[in-house]
């Protein structure tokens, strides 16, 4: 038995509060090195008697192995008791040909005897605080989200167009600078087009007053850019959406701000005696840099920026008027206008303390609100319950792309990754995930699958299979392309004639399979019932309540001969013939 590899941690992600009353425990060991794990559990003061002496009343439930990797092999149970308290301890027999078992407690190991377990030391959960729970919003795990870059969406209304707006889409690959007029007049005049595609939910790049067409230098977090529209204009954007379902997230950019706000401008001006001279992280005096000839950077700066970008200084949010302005800026646009969601940008280089603060605010604004941080790594600090809902989840996606887009990993490398990527977090926030393949600062999924149709259909496939809230960028689905930014911020295409139909009806079929077995893909059990890296073939299942919904896919070279197609229970297929599944092809079907 390997002891090194026997590892739980109370209060985490190896145990939490799934609902008020369900407590959900995991334990890793050693992957194959155990046989059967029971745990041991009860109220820690029911006693019963045993030979003339007392002792702790327990139950005794087996676990199951949940997910698998490499290296460890990860058990679960969900145990729950009517006075909401609990301690806990691990029973472990190993495969060896003479087994052992051994218990494992809050202080290690001890006997698997009753006089082992008396003495032993346990995990406890002292009571079952509701408040301790790490809450999601449960709507995110019946939505998928569809990206929107407002100033390459539509063009609504021409009159707020900007000095040199160029006419829609007449570059074939746009300019840092380049201006087209989209706006939100245009996302109003589109909001059916997106309830006939599926979408529930939009995630907004920034729509504040800005400086540039992204808008990530924000100039005043109050206003919408004019460029986008006004105020009444975005209330009804939003009574609009939400007449039809669907979800608004705001992009909130509150790390660092525009060079041509009003502070930094007042700090440019009066160095430090500025009253805002300490709302950010100046250096030195006055405040300057080198320019590089390239607009977004510069070196030899005095001051802390977004990046080595001169136009964006940061935000010293451990300032307390920083704090009162920006809270004030995310309850706002709450309680006024009565958004859904807020998306965080550059959430990981912002401090913790600030982000508690933000939850409390929001979450007292609107108890089922969505907080969103952009972090492209594992986020286990940000995910305890007390900052983020979830995080884009870039760590995940991008073990899909290289396992089913570059093949640079193999089918079981992916599968184990994934499965150590699911067991980071508690089961809830697994299911509340942002799911992105790609994005406004990435290449389009259709030129990393190098304009390969299939590919890019597969990997969308495989990806709405997994526990997580997927979203489209827009236009990927009517198979826009495009490099890094600027490329990949190319105007919506809106003549059918000029969109790929074949596409947009598969995410038509897609989003709305995934819509109607919502509950099973993001709550479910996952099953990789088969994962061949010899032929490639890859064979998932989600099973939650007598249903599974079985994907399988083909991620080799050569054509994969199947058993049995299911054609009777098809929900979805791409290159499926005569029990013959293509190279790129993939089979989803629900059994009950």
């Amino acid at each position: 038995m390997e002891k090194a590899a026997i590892y739980h941690r109370p209060e985490s992600e190896y145990a939490s509060l799934y609902t008020p009353d369900e407590l959900r425990l995991r334990l890793r060991t050693k992957r194959g090195d155990i046989a059967a794990v029971d745990c041991i559990w009860g109220d820690p003061y029911d006693q019963v008697e045993r030979d003339g002496d007392y002792a702790w009343s327990y139950d005794r439930t087996p676990m199951r192995i949940i997910a698998q990797t490499d290296v460890y092999d990860y058990w679960g149970v969900t145990v729950s008791i009517a006075t909401k308290r609990v301690q806990y301890g691990f029973e472990l027999t190993d495969a060896a040909k003479e087994p052992t078992t051994i218990g494992y407690g809050d202080r290690g190991f001890f006997p698997a005897t009753p006089v082992g377990i008396k003495h032993a030391a346990m995990f406890r959960l002292p009571y079952f605080h509701d408040i301790d729970r790490i809450k999601v919003p449960e709507w995110v795990t019946h939505t998928v989200w569809y990206q929107i870059f407002p100033e390459r969406f539509a063009n609504g209304d021409p009159g707020n167009d900007p000095a040199g707006t160029l006419p829609w889409a007449s570059k074939e690959h746009p300019g840092r600078t380049d201006y087209y007029g989209g706006d939100l007049q245009g996302v109003i005049d589109h909001l059916d087009y997106l309830k006939d595609l599926g979408i529930n939910g939009i995630y907004f790049c920034p729509i504040f007053r800005a400086h540039s067409n992204h808008k990530y230098d924000t100039i005043d977090y109050l206003e919408i850019d004019p460029d986008f529209g006004d105020k009444n204009l975005f209330r009804e954007l939003v009574d609009e959406a939400h007449k039809r379902g669907i979800k608004v997230m705001l992009d909130a950019v509150f790390n660092h701000i525009g060079d041509q706000s009003y502070q930094w401008q007042d700090v440019l001006s009066k160095g430090k005696k500025s009253r805002f001279a300490n709302w950010f992280h100046v250096h030195s005096f006055p405040a300057r840099y080198e320019a590089t000839g390239d607009f977004e950077e510069a070196k030899n700066i005095t001051y802390d920026t977004f990046a080595n970008t001169p136009h964006m200084p940061k935000l010293n949010t451990a300032n307390p008027e920083v704090q009162e302005y920006l809270l004030t800026v995310a309850k706002y646009w709450i309680e006024n206008f009565d958004i859904d969601a807020w998306r965080l940008d550059v959430a990981n280089e912002v401090d913790h303390h600030f982000w508690r603060e933000f939850a409390e605010v929001c979450h007292a604004a609107k108890p089922d609100f969505y907080i969103l941080g952009e972090v492209w790594h594992s986020s286990q600090p940000w995910l305890q319950g007390d900052q983020f809902s979830a995080v884009m989840n870039y760590a995940y996606t991008a073990l899909i792309e290289d396992g089913v887009v570059k093949k640079d990993i193999t089918p079981t490398t992916m599968a184990d990754l994934l499965n150590q990527q699911q067991m980071r977090y508690a089961d809830q926030t697994s299911e509340v995930m942002f799911n992105v393949l790609d994005s406004h600062d990435t290449p389009r999924l259709l030129t990393v699958c190098k304009d390969d149709a299939d590919l890019m259909r597969q990997t969308e496939a495989f990806t709405y299979l997994q526990k997580g809230s997927p979203c489209v960028y827009y236009g990927d689905e009517v198979g826009i392309d495009g490099h890094d930014d600027p490329d990949c911020r190319k105007c919506m295409v809106w003549e059918p004639k000029k969109q790929d139909q074949e596409m947009l009806h598969f995410f038509q079929k897609l989003i709305a399979l995934r819509q109607k077995y919502a509950d099973v893909i993001s709550k479910g059990d996952t099953d990789w019932r088969t994962v061949d890296d010899i032929t490639g073939l890859v064979h998932l299942v989600r099973k939650y309540h007598g249903t599974h919904v079985h994907g399988v896919f083909n991620l080799g070279e050569k054509p994969v001969a199947l058993r049995h197609t299911h054609k009777d229970e098809i929900a979805l297929k791409q290159g499926l013939a005569d029990k013959q599944l293509a190279p790129n092809g993939f089979l989803i079907y629900v059994k009950k």
